[in-house]
């Protein structure tokens, strides 16, 4: 059976100078790059991570250093590093008392993320900091059973649709292909009610209502 896969999640890097109106941006961008990879659900703690990542490294080794923003896939965790060039200046977990202006940051980092470290190397440290998800592979889906069970259904549609490009065998379907399976299942379902007597209309009203709850359960619905 074929499988559909999101947007691959590719590793990515991106060189920035690390100042203080730059963070809203490298947070915008890891909103978008989390929405492509399908792990909307994770936009607000990996965006408090490159916050005080960042914050750090303006803080303690200077603003305008040359840094370097890193995500990638360690596994099914979501992985954020920032590298800049200073291996002194190194993070550490402070408790700060609750009228303290700083010292928060990794502690935060520490609250949301299932672990965080540092690496050193000849000419520059690296911290990073891994977030959990809900994923069974890499490049597997997030949403749990619905969204395995969507993919089944629709790569049955798209093998139907197209049977000489599937009859190699096994691969990975692209998402506009699988958009178009995904219209043809509900098209086709609707045909099926109204042969046998069902209100079409009804049925997807309560189908965008289902939609809707599961949606906003799961944290999709910004």
């Amino acid at each position: 059976m074929a499988h559909i896969t999101c947007m691959p999640r590719t590793p990515w890097d991106l060189p920035f100078a690390a100042e203080p109106e730059e963070v809203a941006a490298l947070r915008r961008i890891m909103r978008i790059h989390l929405k492509c990879w399908g792990l909307q659900e994770l936009t607000d703690a990996a965006q408090l991570c490159v916050t005080e990542l960042v914050s750090n490294v303006i803080t303690h080794v200077g603003a305008g250093t040359p840094t370097t923003l890193a995500v990638s896939m360690s596994g099914t965790r979501l992985r954020i590093e920032v590298h800049d060039p200073d291996t002194r200046a190194l993070p550490t977990l402070i408790q700060a008392e609750a009228d303290s202006e700083g010292g928060r940051g990794m502690a935060l980092v520490e609250a949301v993320a299932e672990r965080w470290g540092v690496q050193l190397g000849e000419d520059r440290k690296v911290t990073w900091c891994e977030l959990a998800t809900n994923l069974t592979s890499p490049n597997g889906h997030s949403g749990g059973a619905q969204v395995a069970r969507a993919e089944a259904i629709l790569g049955l549609y798209a093998a139907a649709a197209l049977p000489c490009a599937m009859s190699e065998g096994p691969r990975a379907l692209s998402v506009a292909v699988a958009e178009d399976a995904a219209i043809d299942v509900i098209a086709d379902v609707l045909l099926w009610l109204r042969a046998h007597g069902c209100d079409a209309d009804e049925a997807l009203d309560r189908a965008q209502m289902h939609f809707e709850a599961e949606a906003a359960v799961s944290g999709d619905l910004r």
